[in-house]
């Protein structure tokens, strides 16, 4: 189980939707010009990527599987290997590239949080997860789509007005379940002990 409840979650993904949006609403023609340097924007592609690396290494020394902890260091040598590299060598698209695989441990981390939540509004954050994995993995492969989704959406001010007022929505939905059906407690089912001594726990009954 992760350390951060869904509604801590939610609030904070909420308030970023409510911000990023509410300036497409309010500035539409900042905006447009911000995102049509994104996907070539190399100093944001190193930031994304190399965040992308630390969290993707936190991931993997959390796990417990006996059989590669003692390879675990030299995991994390290559994944660090592999995230500067892309930093140096992967310039094309370098900032949709960060963007898809934090878009990946996003989802991840959305979906292990709303595991344990005892709510069906919980499926809010889980579908959204799994449209983001999917969305992930595809501009991982065609990054330059991401491209041509940021041209049909800046192509007037009136679509990035209604397209930023329907994601600033539902982002203050997020925040209203937050504040609601996500301030539950998780639910998260208590582990017992196993006892050690199998032949001694049965003469105790």
């Amino acid at each position: 189980m992760t350390g951060i409840t869904l509604s801590t979650l939610a609030l904070v993904m909420g308030a970023a939707l409510v911000a990023a949006n509410l300036w497409g609403v309010v500035r539409p023609a900042a905006m447009a010009a911000a995102a049509r340097k994104f996907p070539r924007h190399i100093p944001t592609g190193v930031v994304l990527v190399l965040a992308a690396t630390a969290w993707f290494i936190y991931n993997v020394s959390q796990e417990s599987l006996s059989d590669f902890a003692r390879m675990k260091v030299w995991f994390y040598v290559l994944f660090a290997a592999v995230g500067l590299g892309t930093c140096i060598f992967v310039h094309d698209f370098l900032a949709v590239r960060g963007l898809a695989v934090l878009m990946l441990l996003l989802a991840k981390l959305m979906v292990d949080t709303a595991r344990w939540t005892d709510s069906s509004w919980r499926l809010v954050m889980v579908v959204w997860a799994y449209l983001m994995v999917l969305a992930g993995m595809w501009w991982t492969v065609s990054p330059w789509r991401v491209r041509d989704i940021i041209e049909w959406f800046c192509a007037s001010e009136s679509r990035m007005r209604k397209i930023c007022a329907v994601r600033l929505g539902f982002g203050l939905l997020l925040i209203a379940l937050s504040l609601t059906a996500y301030r539950q407690s998780p639910t998260r089912p208590a582990l017992t002990a196993v006892p050690t001594d199998v032949p001694t726990a049965l003469a105790a009954r």
